[in-house]
């Protein structure tokens, strides 16, 4: 399968096993020209932060922009490894990348979102509600984000925390949609997030462009699922568990989802409620820093060893993580060396925070 490359393309990119086939325009990154005409290469946070979108590299040269060791290190760029958000063609090229699929990708658009809600459900957490053009709603995975444009050209990165058959809905006898929840933690001093705490009103109309990501579940296994959620990493598994109760998903599912203190898992009712209507989901909340008066009895320590606890050999099932970066890296590392998972069947979202993009 290909697809046609556009005349005036500076160099053409293959994907294996895939074949599926893409120009590259000059001086344009990989991802760049992939998102643009829609191939469904991995990726996470488009800065160079996570190395979610590092594939292998089979034939041809390619120019590194800036990135973080921890994304691409020096070995593993002479191994023949490159990170498709910040590499330029220099050559046509041939990458190998297991996660191309035609169906991953819904167009990217950039349109209006007017705030239609704000409700905290934690000190520091805020569900943002946004309602999108009726005319023309996005198409999106759940587990995907988007992007809010800021005044000058800055970008903020937020997951769709509801699926995408409820962006219509009903709430207390009245019509919702289309609209998506987006849950915002305060980072003190964070441009965005101050003004979501801060001077956000109702009615406020911001500018959202997606959908973008890789990380939705992946169907055409049976393989049983471990989510793991950092902290506000529990949005886009909210919205892939709503999905699969919608599709009819039943393979065994559990949900280790981590705080710092109780407050930190904000929708644990919502969470025990969708096991009732989900019986093949387990929930397993854990908690590192608990204080004597959160009566805390339940699992502590790392959310990521807690799975590791529990199972560990993992060589049989999938992986979602999702949430901070330090959780992130060191599940996939601990997961894939000692658990035995399939590199493959790692997924991750890491919430690189603009600290995290700028740091190192």
């Amino acid at each position: 399968m290909t697809s046609h490359i556009a005349a005036g393309s500076a160099f053409q990119v293959t994907v294996q096993p895939s074949g599926r086939q893409f120009g590259v325009e000059a001086g344009e990154t990989v991802l760049a020209a992939a998102i643009r005409q829609g191939i469904g290469l991995p990726y996470g946070c488009k800065d160079g932060a996570c190395g979610s979108c590092k594939c292998k590299k089979l034939e041809g040269r390619v120019h590194h922009g800036p990135h973080q060791a921890k994304a691409l290190n020096d070995d593993e760029e002479a191994a023949g490894l490159i990170l498709a958000c910040s590499a330029t063609p220099e050559s046509d090229l041939v990458l190998e990348s297991r996660q191309v699929t035609d169906e991953s990708a819904f167009p990217v658009r950039k349109m209006p979102a007017r705030v239609q809600s704000l409700e905290r459900l934690a000190p520091d957490v805020m569900v943002l509600r946004l309602q999108l053009p009726a005319n023309d709603p996005m198409r999106y995975h759940a587990g995907q984000y988007v992007e809010f444009i800021l005044r000058d050209g800055a970008r903020r990165s937020y997951s769709m925390a509801n699926a995408p058959h409820l962006l219509v809905r009903e709430e207390d006898g009245v019509t919702i949609g289309p609209s998506v929840d987006l849950h915002v933690r305060h980072m003190a001093g964070g441009r965005f997030t101050d003004h979501v705490f801060g001077a956000m009103k109702e009615k406020e109309i911001l500018r959202v462009e997606g959908p973008f990501g890789s990380f939705f579940l992946r169907e055409d296994t049976q393989k049983p699922i471990v989510f793991v959620a950092s902290g506000t990493g529990f949005a886009p598994i909210k919205a892939i568990l709503e999905h699969m109760q919608f599709k009819g998903i039943d393979r065994p599912a559990v949900l280790y989802w981590g705080g710092r203190r109780p407050a930190d898992l904000y929708m644990d009712s919502w969470v025990r409620a969708q096991c009732a209507l989900m019986p093949h989901l387990r929930y397993v909340p854990v908690i590192s820093n608990a204080l004597p008066e959160d009566h805390w009895s339940g699992r502590t320590g790392f959310v990521h060893q807690a799975v590791l606890e529990d199972t560990p050999d993992l060589s049989g099932h999938e992986v979602y993580a999702c949430g901070a970066p330090i959780v992130v890296e060191s599940a996939q590392k601990d997961y894939v060396q000692r658990a035995g998972l399939p590199s493959e069947a790692f997924f991750a979202d890491s919430f690189t925070s603009e600290a995290d993009k700028h740091a190192g």
